[in-house]
């Protein structure tokens, strides 16, 4: 019996960078796979009664007008499944780590919705990053969406890195997103992740500063989509997205190639939306729906510690907590530089271990009223109270213990 195929044919009118006006087609959907020949492929981002607009996620060959587009009724699935653990791919679900093809156990949208209220359930286990003042003052549980922010250079992708190694025993499957790194800060990753032994748990979706801006864009949600797979499961996920500063950066040049109005900072109006989506699909499902979860942990950088940028204080609204990384504590020699003032956890001191509860409870306070006493005695000279020494003395303890 003969399958049967929807197949239109377009024709590229238009070419700006990753972006190609098709005209011809009849039917077009968001999400739909559009082919061009010798492997070169995109999928519809937008489209009028005229014309579809189509992101180039695959080039092989220069694209030019006249050129042929054929559509099919397929929407941009990927590739997931356990044999991605260990694995490292690039958002089209190809392998990057010269180890062959990847034999995917199902196919996925990545587009989804997130997961509905009456599917979440209450947070109720800790997620243990091996970070002492994280653990211990800023704490994370599992499905919980915990923001990491600071300045270039400072400890954000080691504190996402050290998140994952510490799950070595835990039985939590971790998925490194890389948006927009350089091929040698990729490297120093899976060098770090194959001394440490941990490629049995991780799989890692590259992007890096040279792929196109398709690719840049797609490659958070084809993470998530990964994570899901393993979540629907009932097993428990750690997703890093390194970073979603850059990620904002590919989808502002595509948007602005779309010609779409441009908004503060030329971002476009829907950038929070499109972080929001993504964010939202971490959750703690109820066993009814397996019982996994899918923790995030997406890192933005700032400029010159400055929180109120767009992007960072879109994503500082939309997430359960922000871990800040001071670049001033960086350069004082503190590591990881957490700054407690602006860091914290919302959601998870309710799945904190309640002994560590107890004993971490006035730490935070302690620290905070030694980084002031700090502050002041550099403005004035003489001799200090006797409570002032002792706050002192005991502050520069629980720095020592917190350094790593």
């Amino acid at each position: 019996m003969r399958e049967l195929k929807y197949q239109e044919e377009g024709v590229v009118r238009v070419i700006r960078g990753c972006i190609v006006i098709v005209e011809g087609f009849k039917n077009c959907i968001n999400g739909q796979v559009i082919r061009f020949g010798y492997g070169t492929k995109g999928i519809i981002i937008g489209f009028s009664e005229d014309a579809a607009q189509v992101l180039i996620i695959r080039q092989a060959v220069s694209l030019k007008t006249g050129d042929r587009a054929v559509a099919t009724l397929e929407v941009f699935n990927t590739p997931v499944g356990d044999n991605f653990l260990g694995r490292i791919v690039n958002p089209l679900g190809e392998p990057l780590d010269a180890l062959g093809p990847v034999a995917p156990s199902e196919m996925a949208p990545i587009f989804v919705d997130a997961p509905s209220i009456l599917k979440r359930s209450v947070l109720e286990k800790t997620l243990e990053t091996g970070v002492k003042v994280i653990d211990a003052m800023i704490p994370v549980g599992l499905g919980q969406r915990e923001l990491i922010l600071g300045d270039r250079m400072t400890g954000k992708t080691t504190i996402g890195t050290d998140a994952i190694i510490n799950q070595k025993h835990t039985g939590v499957k971790c998925i490194y997103c890389c948006i927009g790194k350089a091929h040698s800060a990729l490297g120093r990753v899976v060098q770090l992740f194959l001394d440490n032994d941990c490629f049995k748990y991780t799989t890692i979706v590259a992007a890096t500063a040279v792929a196109p801006p398709g690719q840049l864009y797609l490659a958070p949600y084809v993470s998530c989509a990964i994570g899901e797979f393993f979540m629907r499961k009932g097993e428990h996920v750690l997703v890093v997205m390194d970073d979603f500063t850059k990620h904002a950066w590919a989808y502002r040049e595509i948007s602005l190639l779309l010609e779409r109005a441009p908004g503060r900072d030329s971002y476009p109006g829907d950038i929070f939306y499109l972080h929001s989506k993504l964010v939202e699909r971490a959750a703690y499902l109820t066993k009814n729906y397996g019982g996994g979860s899918m923790t995030h942990l997406p890192i933005v950088e700032t400029l010159e510690g400055d929180l109120t940028g767009y992007v960072q204080s879109n994503l500082v609204s939309m997430t359960d907590g922000q871990i800040m990384v001071s670049a001033p504590l960086f350069g004082e020699g503190q590591r990881p530089a957490v700054d407690l003032g602006l860091s914290v956890s919302r959601v998870g001191s309710k799945v904190q271990w309640p002994i560590i509860k107890k004993l971490s409870g006035p730490l935070r306070l302690e620290y905070l009223q030694y980084r002031e006493i700090m502050r002041v005695s550099r403005l004035k000279t003489g001799a200090q109270s006797e409570d002032a020494e002792k706050q002192m003395k005991s502050g520069g303890i629980l720095t020592e213990l917190i350094k790593q």
